[in-house]
């Protein structure tokens, strides 16, 4: 029988080096067929790919609900009953209202679109990004002089529902009802230029911009009157305000927007999601 073979020291250093050297050599010239599957997995799944899909399913989730027929909550037809339904209003705005514009902004750049130059340029955009929202028997707009009367098309829908879902809750809460005024839509960035030139505080990355944000008002209301009939006195702007605050939430609970309660401004700035 042969003798067996032992592997030396020598020989052990020489194989090792030989063994690092060479994955030193394959990690240079192909980084990637060494990259650790944890950080395969962290790229993947990084926080910015999370947040942008969870905005895209949770747009679907939206889309499923708004594509629903409108319908009131009570037969208004039928013989009246003697159910009363209160108005509860929120607790405190400020904290059923929260959303900053950071929480915003990432939802508004992703389902939004691009900043126009001006009102030219957005004018040229087709109805599949933006549309135009001057006009609507369930709001007004306000005369507008930071922004222009267009929204992204999901935007657009989700204004007319808040506005329609308002007055439904009038009627239904047996108010006078009143339209809600819309005080500010998308922002060009001559419009977002002009700002800042007399406003330095006037923030240059702003929702407006993507055309997804809108501003209500909740100080003061647009009186629905009939040009024919005499004039007629109207809900008091605190009642509207207070229906206003549970139409609102009830949309923010159920996903379908981000709502921040301005208080020097006097409006709601809400962002469709």
């Amino acid at each position: 029988m042969g003798e067996k073979k032992h592997f030396g020291k020598k020989a052990f250093v020489k194989t090792f080096f030989g063994i690092v050297l060479i994955l030193f050599f394959v990690k240079t010239l192909f980084p990637s067929l060494l990259l650790p599957l944890a950080d395969k997995e962290a790229e993947v799944l990084s926080p910015s790919t999370l947040q942008l899909d969870s905005i895209a399913l949770h747009a679907r989730y939206v889309d499923s609900l708004m594509s629903q027929p409108h319908c009131l909550p009570v037969d208004l037809s039928r013989t009246p009953t003697t159910t009363l339904h209160r108005i509860w209003s929120v607790s405190s705005y400020e904290r059923a209202f929260p959303d900053l514009n950071d929480v915003q902004m990432a939802t508004a750049e992703r389902l939004g679109n691009p900043p126009v130059k001006d009102r030219q340029e957005a004018s040229r955009f087709g109805h599949d990004k933006l549309v135009y929202v001057g006009g609507n028997p369930f709001y007004h707009v306000k005369k507008l002089d930071n922004s222009i009367p267009y929204l992204v098309p999901r935007a657009q829908l989700l204004l007319t529902y808040i506005a329609r879902t308002f007055i439904d809750s009038l009627l239904v809460k047996k108010i006078r009802p009143s339209q809600l005024i819309v005080t500010s839509l998308t922002r060009t960035r001559e419009d977002v230029d002009r700002l800042r030139s007399h406003n330095p505080n006037a923030s240059e990355r702003s929702c407006h911009c993507m055309g997804t944000t809108f501003d209500i008002s909740y100080t003061k209301y647009y009186p629905i009157q009939d040009p024919e009939a005499l004039p007629v006195r109207q809900t008091r702007d605190d009642t509207l305000r207070w229906v206003l605050s549970e139409v609102l939430q009830d949309a923010r609970r159920q996903g379908l927007c981000y709502v921040k309660y301005e208080r020097k401004q006097g409006c709601y700035h809400i962002t469709a999601r």
